[in-house]
């Protein structure tokens, strides 16, 4: 086990030559939720639909709960979103048999309330279906053309679907953490010991990630390979890759997969198995901590498809993107792979 954990990450198309200014202010990045279905307008459950700028989503989560006058266990929402951005998501109260206050009150220059309605039932991390993005990135250098190529690059062929930095919290500290409670500390705060489950087996995913992208195979199917249905959990391992495999690879139907580590044996096989089983052992606490906190093996995408990408250049040295990603998947791993941007304030999702 490493005495340091490095973030630094391998690029899919070698290291951008532009750089830029992430995050200037929280409008630089915009997040809005796509949920994929509407509310039914009656139960027990209030959905609240919720613009918020410059703060988390679990501090929200607790103002509502205590203009609510409930436990903040009855407050959920379907994904953390960024601290620093503007971002729009919805929450779900429980009020069974209680008439909901004034969430107007809450309104401030933090967040506001935009909309109330009632459903049946409560909502559940990962309900939601995608995440649309609006990102300025500020006093860019580089040649526009290159930029400008790349960015079709990245519309066509998609980008490593690393985990962003915020998983592992201020530099790594959630993977320190974690090596702590694997060694025998107990936290008793479910909410961290879930965060620092995540960052473990994140790490490892991300480590598997790295060792394709350096092998040039981030993107293709191998023999052996697990291979994830486009926007679900689903996979099949595919024996041998003919043309059916590859002309879905080519549409974005199907993508390489990478473990999310738990216990059982991991689905694959051949050079693809013995890969994952290698970063495995080259991180043996982690490993054995995530089979023995009870997690089942689980397959996440190696590949994230850019939805719908479009750009335009507000002034000269202004750049703004916008596209879509699905539940699970950081804007960040996409504008990595566009410039080396410094980042004025990051946020925590």
């Amino acid at each position: 086990m490493p005495d340091t954990f490095s973030l630094d990450l391998p690029y899919a198309f070698g290291k951008p030559e532009a750089t830029g200014v992430l995050r200037s202010m929280p409008e630089d990045f915009f997040v809005e939720e796509v949920l994929g279905f509407s509310p039914e307008g009656e139960g027990e459950h209030v959905w609240l639909w919720i613009e918020k700028r410059n703060c988390n989503t679990e501090w929200v989560a607790e103002q509502l709960a205590r203009l609510a006058g409930v436990p903040h266990g009855a407050v959920s929402y379907s994904g953390l979103k960024d601290r620093v951005a503007v971002t729009r998501q919805w929450f779900s109260v429980h009020l069974p048999g209680k008439d909901a206050p004034e969430w107007s009150s809450l309104n401030s220059e933090q967040f506001t309330v935009k909309e109330a309605v009632r459903h049946r039932s409560k909502l559940r991390r990962g309900t939601h279906r995608s995440n649309r993005f609006v990102i300025r990135l500020r006093e860019v250098a580089g040649e526009r053309a290159a930029l400008e190529a790349r960015l079709a690059m990245i519309a066509r062929s998609g980008v490593p679907n690393y985990f962003g930095e915020q998983r592992f919290g201020h530099q790594g500290g959630n993977l320190d953490q974690a090596l702590k409670m694997f060694g025998g500390w107990r936290i008793k705060d479910r909410h961290k010991r879930s965060m620092y489950l995540s960052a473990a087996r994140s790490y490892l995913f991300n480590q598997v990630l790295a060792r394709r992208v350096v092998q040039g195979s981030w993107d293709q199917i191998l023999p052996g390979e697990a291979a994830i249905l486009a926007g679900s959990h689903s996979f099949f391992v595919v024996d041998e890759v003919d043309a059916e495999i590859l002309r879905r690879v080519q549409c974005m139907d199907i993508h390489p997969s990478g473990p999310m580590w738990g216990r059982g044996d991991v689905p694959c096989s051949g050079q693809v198995a013995e890969l994952e089983r290698v970063i495995a052992e080259e991180l043996p606490a982690f490993r054995r901590g995530l089979e023995g906190a009870d997690l089942r093996q689980e397959r996440r995408a190696l590949r994230l498809q850019v939805m719908d990408l479009e750009w335009h250049w507000s002034d000269a040295s202004t750049l703004e993107l916008r596209f879509g990603l699905g539940r699970g998947e950081y804007a960040t791993a996409v504008v990595r792979e566009l410039a080396v941007c410094t980042e004025i304030a990051k946020g925590s999702s």
